[in-house]
């Protein structure tokens, strides 16, 4: 395709408005040099070359673990990383009489430490490899037929992929940058012994709960430490006794000084997804369609538990985490279709608009009708996917679907056991280089992971409620669009089907699967399909009914998922030439790989009359005390604050210690738990919320509202000093007046 930029330079301008602030931007390790000059304008003094290095500080301190960012901050593998990024672990390590969740945890010495979830990992990137050239050569010679081009992909993913991990103890990971115009093979150390080290309590941990989430001023304490341990010859190994904690090449340190408002500060992590590069119509599906369904989702299952837990704490404690997800989830969206609702955000999605239309005129005056066609082509495609959602959407809450990629959608307990073994044993009968991606042998280890977890996060009365109530979205729709096998399992048919015997049903389910005893379900780990479908078990006899349905379902992804690579890359190609056209510098959006985002300290004023600070302080916590969840300040921490401990600790501008801090940086979900560090390098807190006018972002980045929320490290240690006694870590972290 022949360049754009310079044929509609004039109508860009009109459309895209003036170029973004400094703050815009989540950029990978490799482009940072490319913007040496906004990173010094915006306060950083040092070389962008050797922060860009994954190989050296600060780079190698940073860590994934599995949807949320962390980092190292000791010699002896000790992890940072928020409160809400452990909340799994400290979940899977309560009961309802010991509620870890409520009180935290402190393990005095390294015996005392707590087994991380099964899955927890700590991933150490250390090398990002451009493949982009092998892995579009074999999509472009499939042809355009969707399902030979994801064939083709996939195939090229599993052998880069097979070919990266042989050389050692490696995860590694094909990832597409601009809708697959780019991809780079991510080699990452997989540490698999993780283990809890300290959470301060749930009341400081989760301060303001929901109520505060993804609001300012914000007092929480969202923090806590692992530590991931190797084998005794520092490789990675299975959790063990005998294993020995990692000795990371470096670490980072905390600064001896804290920040003030207008300091530069940087985040280094791994934000998940955006989607700021879709088309238009993507936007406002998501907005008309996908968000509000999904909201409307959320508050029927966190009612069910709700009333499913009631007056039964160990009950509770198991759906906590999947209550926190859920509830996050929901009020992110709430807080997305409010700002994309608000005057500005409906100027930017017009302005969004008129660039790519900018981008079309672009191509119709160069004459090249090859890229015009792909993005109807494109457009077409969307109208296909739009047809099946919601079948799609209500299925995928039953059962798990494995979406192209790899990735599953919800399903409920029950059936996500059972699918975990079933499907395993259908793909053992395969070889591995045809096995479905999320079922190959490098995955084995995880889906036994999460059957191990299984009675920690389970409970038959809960997941019945749960599942009756998805049965009733699922009857609802149109027979042509339900499923023929579950149909015939529910006993039901027609577009107004009678239910009258699908608690019959359930209740069969339920009484005749014994997947929720660990002994049976693990036993089942290894077993054959003849062995499951004779194992008289009613969940694996369901989901082996099932199976032919998610076949098809799963092509129909696939399908998609291929004409998108097919698609998708022209028009990308051109809206990217435009922007460099205008001399910007274009970062792709999150992928969930290592990016770096920069910018200062500062408030904001989010209506008329009103502005907000940037820094809270330990007076706010007591004048949101209430006593009430989520509100309710332990004890010690109102007597520490009320006698004036730590002082220290205190800013001289604030006359107070500081609790929470906002900055103008672009992050996203999987930025929380990012280390936040100084123009030295140096920590001075974690990153981990948005505020309520920022989660749009996803979609359009609004740089006058747009502001991340961090925790102030000088409250990390005001906590783990004057409140839980933790002076062995902060003495392992280096911190210069730990006792």
């Amino acid at each position: 395709m022949r360049r754009t930029a310079l044929l509609v330079s004039a109508v860009f301008l009109v459309a895209a408005g003036s170029p973004a602030r400094a703050a815009e931007g989540m950029w990978q390790p490799n482009q940072l040099p490319s913007i040496a000059e906004r990173l010094k304008a915006a306060g950083y003094g040092g070389d962008p070359s050797a922060i860009a290095d994954l190989g050296k500080h600060p780079m190698d301190a940073v860590v994934s673990i599995g949807g949320c960012s962390a980092a190292f901050v000791s010699p002896e593998g000790l992890v940072a990383t928020n409160h809400h990024c452990a909340y799994g672990t400290i979940q899977i390590n309560s009961t309802g009489e010991r509620n870890l969740l409520r009180d935290g945890f402190l393990a005095a010495d390294r015996a005392a430490e707590l087994p991380g979830d099964p899955n927890l990992r700590v991933f150490v990137t250390d090398r990002l490899e451009d493949v982009t050239a092998a892995v579009r050569a074999a999509i472009d010679a499939a042809g355009d037929d969707g399902a030979a081009a994801w064939a083709a992909y996939e195939a090229k993913w599993k052998a880069l992929v097979a070919e990266c991990e042989a050389a050692g103890p490696y995860r590694c990971e094909l990832a597409g940058f601009h809708g697959g115009l780019e991809f780079k093979l991510v080699r990452q150390v997989e540490i698999r012994d993780v283990r809890l080290v300290y959470a301060p309590a749930g009341a400081i941990g989760k301060f303001g709960g929901d109520v505060d989430n993804w609001m300012w001023p914000r007092h929480t304490g969202d923090f806590a430490f692992l530590r991931a341990y190797v084998g005794r010859n520092g490789e990675p190994a299975a959790p063990s006794q005998d294993n020995v904690p990692y000795r990371p090449q470096s670490w980072l340190r905390l600064a001896g000084e804290g920040p003030a408002a207008g300091d530069y500060v940087m985040v280094v992590g791994y934000p998940g997804r955006t989607s700021r590069w879709r088309l238009s119509e993507e936007l406002e599906d998501a907005i008309g369609w996908t968000m509000p369904t999904v909201i409307a989702a959320n508050r029927d299952t966190l009612r069910i538990i709700e009333d499913a837990t009631r007056d039964r704490p160990d009950a509770a404690v198991k759906y906590a985490s999947v209550v926190a997800g859920l509830n996050n989830t929901l009020k992110n969206f709430e807080g997305t279709l409010a700002g994309l609702s608000t005057t500005s955000g409906k100027a930017l999605r017009r302005q969004k608009a008129r660039a790519e239309t900018s981008v079309e005129i672009g191509l119709d005056l160069q004459r090249d009708s090859e890229p015009e066609a792909g993005v109807a082509a494109l457009r077409e495609q969307l109208a296909a996917n739009r047809a099946r959602r919601e079948r799609d959407f209500v299925v995928g809450a039953i059962v798990p679907l494995i979406a192209a990629g790899g990735g599953r959608s919800g399903g409920t307990g029950l059936l996500s056991a059972a699918t975990d073994l079933y499907r395993l044993a259908l793909e053992r009968d395969k070889p591995d280089g045809l096995r479905e991606p999320g079922f190959q042998a490098r995955d084995e280890v995880r889906i036994k992971g999460r059957l191990e977890a299984f009675d920690r996060r389970y409970d038959a009365a809960v997941d019945r409620a749960l599942l009756r109530q998805r049965v009733d979205v699922y009857a609802a729709l149109p027979a042509a669009s339900r499923l023929p096998e579950f149909d015939a399992w529910l006993g039901i048919a027609g577009d107004q089907p009678d239910l009258s015997g699908v608690d019959a049903s359930l209740d069969a389910l339920y009484a005749g699967s014994r997947l929720g005893d660990a002994k049976v379900r693990l036993g089942g780990f290894g077993a054959t399909p003849e062995a499951l479908r004779a194992s008289g078990d009613a969940a694996l006899e369901l989901i082996a009914a099932l199976q032919p349905a998610i076949d098809r379902l799963e092509v129909q992804s696939k399908q998609a998922a291929g004409r998108d690579l097919v698609l998708r890359p022209a028009w990308m190609r051109a809206m990217i030439d435009f922007q460099q056209g205008q001399g910007r510098a274009v970062y792709p959006d999150a992928n969930g790989t290592l990016r770096v985002t920069y910018g200062t300290i500062q408030g904001y004023a989010p209506r008329d009359a009103v502005y907000y600070a940037p820094f809270t302080t330990l007076a706010g916590v007591l004048e949101k005390t209430t006593g009430v969840e989520p509100f309710d300040t332990p004890s010690a921490q109102v007597e520490a604050i009320r006698a004036q401990k730590g002082a220290a600790l205190r800013d001289q501008t604030l006359g107070d210690v500081p609790v929470n801090f906002l900055s103008d940086l672009d992050v996203t979900g999987g930025n929380s738990g990012s280390p936040t560090l100084n123009a030295r390098g140096e920590l001075v807190g974690l990153l981990f919320d948005m505020t309520w006018e920022s989660v749009a972002s996803n979609w359009v980045f609004n740089p006058a509202l747009t502001r991340a929320i961090h925790v102030d490290a000088r409250y990390m240690v005001w906590v783990m000093r004057e409140v839980d006694r933790a002076d062995h870590l902060l003495r392992e972290m280096g911190v210069a007046d730990a006792p």
